[in-house]
């Protein structure tokens, strides 16, 4: 191991997380606080309709903790608070993420995830040069694996030289934003990292995905939208271990590298949507349809719908010693106790203009 390896490894970070409100960017900011206390914690985040402040609350006491409400399209206060915290360490989950609004409303995942993401850089590579480019900065940034485009149902997995062959606005977006990323470090000499992860699932999860939206409508006892014939197939990784192996990169990864993260559960759509039925059955005795998967209804498929994904991580295996160490099964298990658990959080998101957008993509 190098000295700045060593050096990542054992001094007190001081991390700027963008997007920290919204799912797996809260998921990441509470695994850091309470793995690594004695880090300094900046969340920036927009709290558009993703995001959800209430979720960052427990952590309000935490020393180390500060929350700031601001658009990572703000230069200005991108600057000040690079500078004001003297950041080291920036890990960018800022993003619109979910393609039917991208089919819908394309126009504010360019502005987000390019224009964003651009800004974002512009900043870190000032306040990086102006810093005298420590070896020991980072700028990860959280890609996806849609980015890659789709696959037959015999084709290899993909790996981090897989071509680019996004194919909705939200996937083109997030390619537009890798490709900038991977320029400032070939450019610049900026310190980047990426990872592109398959998809996540667990706590804080936003209504509008696939695995909350069918937890709570079976708990509301409303039809189970499913896309087409149900066998699209997504590898399913499980937002903690995603959690465990940005951490794995960030003090182990090499800069200007690409990491893909899998959960090395690939599942048909329907047989997923199926397992939570069966899930909801035993654990939430008073449903209001039973069986929950009498509820399962077929709508007209999405444009654009991408067959399958699937994720070979092998080098984040190889390289940095990470793998994942929870089950599709074990997974959707403790997702469906947190959602029964909760409703208090996930009840007030159904909100007017969510059951609008609802009825423009399910109708």
């Amino acid at each position: 191991m190098t000295s700045v390896e060593l050096q990542s490894l054992s001094k007190q970070r001081r991390l700027l997380v963008t997007g920290g409100a919204g799912f797996i960017g809260s998921n990441f900011t509470h695994y850091w606080c309470q793995h690594y206390p004695n880090d300094r914690v900046i969340v920036l985040d927009a709290l558009t309709y993703a995001g959800n402040r209430r979720t960052l609350v427990p952590l309000d006491s935490h020393a180390n903790f500060r929350f700031v409400q601001g658009d990572i399209c703000d230069r200005p206060l991108i600057d000040a608070l690079l500078q004001e915290e003297a950041i080291d360490t920036v890990v960018h989950f800022a993003a619109e993420s979910h393609v039917d609004r991208s089919i819908l409303g394309p126009d504010a995942f360019v502005r987000t995830n390019v224009v964003g993401t651009f800004t974002l850089l512009e900043a870190f590579r000032q306040h990086w040069m102006s810093s005298d480019r420590p070896e020991d900065y980072r700028f990860h940034h959280v890609s996806t694996d849609e980015v890659y485009g789709s696959l037959g149902p015999h084709d290899p997995a993909f790996s981090e030289t897989t071509p680019y062959a996004p194919n909705s606005p939200y996937s083109a977006s997030k390619a537009g934003s890798d490709h900038l990323v991977r320029a400032y470090y070939h450019t610049y000499g900026m310190p980047t990292t990426m990872t592109n992860c398959s998809n996540n699932y667990g706590p804080y999860h936003f209504p509008e995905k696939l695995i909350p939206l069918m937890c709570i409508n079976i708990l509301m006892g409303k039809p189970l939208p499913v896309y087409g014939d149900g066998q699209n197939v997504r590898d399913w990784l499980y937002v903690e271990d995603h959690c465990s192996a940005i951490d794995a990169v960030l003090r182990r990864g090499k800069v200007g590298e690409t990491y893909n993260v899998g959960g090395n559960n690939e599942v048909k759509n329907i047989d997923l949507v199926q397992m939570l039925c069966a899930l909801m059955n035993e654990m939430a005795p008073n449903l209001p349809v039973k069986p929950a998967e009498s509820l399962i209804t077929f709508v007209k498929d999405r444009p654009g719908h991408d067959r399958r994904y699937a994720i070979n991580s092998s080098k984040l295996q190889t390289e940095l010693g990470w793998t994942p160490s929870v089950t599709v099964q074990e997974g959707l298990r403790l997702t469906v106790q947190w959602f029964l658990s909760h409703e208090d959080w996930w009840r007030p998101l159904l909100s007017e203009e969510y059951q609008t957008y609802y009825n423009k993509v399910y109708a």
